[in-house]
């Protein structure tokens, strides 16, 4: 069986995709039941290689692999030799002779291509800063449990074209809705990804045309990890693409809100959206694990 990677989005069919969630729904109605899960992955272990922080990403994957009989190994560059200069080629060909697979949370998206490359064992993209495909996959399961299918639907990106943005934009693409996404000038999705989007990507400068007769509104912080310097430009260039009770009046009024998290309370959402009746913010970060879950057996079983 050829090693399948999730670098990107696009690495999974349309069909994959949603035979994904609907496992991930199933695997969190066992765990809910107390149903043992333990004999799926049994004896298979993950190496996670995390060079930035994350609680989400690392519990969720930590504990998935727990539930579905598997280990789960934590590695830093403080605490392996990728932080004393090894080429990543030679961690990939090492680590590939005694784990199962990868899940690598890093910076440039460049640094997870380079070691799939030499690796043998599926690798999973954790974050990067081009992309962000597992937590789309908890997004896609989240709204498929509380409105069905999101195909046809219309989604509004309210804020930065950041990794987030553009993985919502390569999944319009695969399961047929269209997004909307209202970026900043100068602060766009990825152009390549822009370019080849077609119908499935509006993107416009206002919030509100976005969001006018949206499914679903998203949003993000302002400035992501590594972006620290730029807050104060961030800030200035943002102005005006707060999701509040206002904005999400124009959506439809069955429309849910979601927000990766951490989130800066007052600056990209108010308080009242975050934690009004719309909002489905901790199901999507439950469905972290879920998700990964399924992606995992995905990847490591072929079903």
């Amino acid at each position: 069986m050829n090693v399948r990677h999730f670098l990107s989005f696009s690495d999974l069919s349309g069909s994959e995709v949603r035979q994904i969630i609907q496992r991930a729904t199933e695997l969190k109605r066992q765990t809910r039941a107390g149903i043992a899960q333990d004999h799926i992955l049994r004896g298979k272990t993950l190496g996670m290689i995390f060079e930035k922080s994350s609680t989400r990403t690392r519990v969720s994957f930590e504990v998935g692999m727990l539930q579905l009989g598997g280990h789960a190994l934590f590695l830093s560059p403080r605490d392996t030799q990728l932080g004393r200069g090894e080429p990543i080629e030679d961690t990939a060909r090492v680590l590939s002779r005694m784990v199962d697979s990868v899940m690598i949370r890093t910076y440039e998206h460049e640094k997870i291509e380079r070691f799939a490359r030499f690796a043998t064992v599926p690798v999973i993209n954790g974050l990067t800063d081009h992309e962000h495909p597992a937590q789309l996959l908890a997004d896609l399961q989240t709204y498929t449990e509380h409105r069905g299918d999101i195909g046809g639907r219309r989604i509004a990106w309210i804020g930065d074209g950041n990794n987030m943005c553009n993985s919502y934009i390569l999944a319009a693409r695969q399961l047929g809705f269209t997004l909307a996404a209202a970026c900043p000038e100068g602060y766009d999705p990825d152009p390549r990804i822009v370019a080849a989007a077609g119908d499935a990507l509006e993107l416009v400068r206002d919030p509100a045309a976005a969001t006018r007769d949206a499914d679903l509104v998203v949003t993000d912080v302002w400035a992501s990890m590594g972006q620290e310097d730029e807050k104060s430009a961030r800030r200035q260039a943002f102005t005006g693409f707060l999701v509040d009770s206002g904005l999400m009046a124009l959506a439809r009024p069955d429309a849910l809100f979601m927000h990766c998290l951490p989130a800066h309370r007052e600056e990209e959402v108010t308080t009242d959206v975050l934690e009004g009746p719309q909002s489905v913010i901790w199901d999507e970060a439950e469905n972290r694990l879920h998700a990964q879950k399924a992606l995992i057996e995905f990847l490591l079983t072929g079903s």
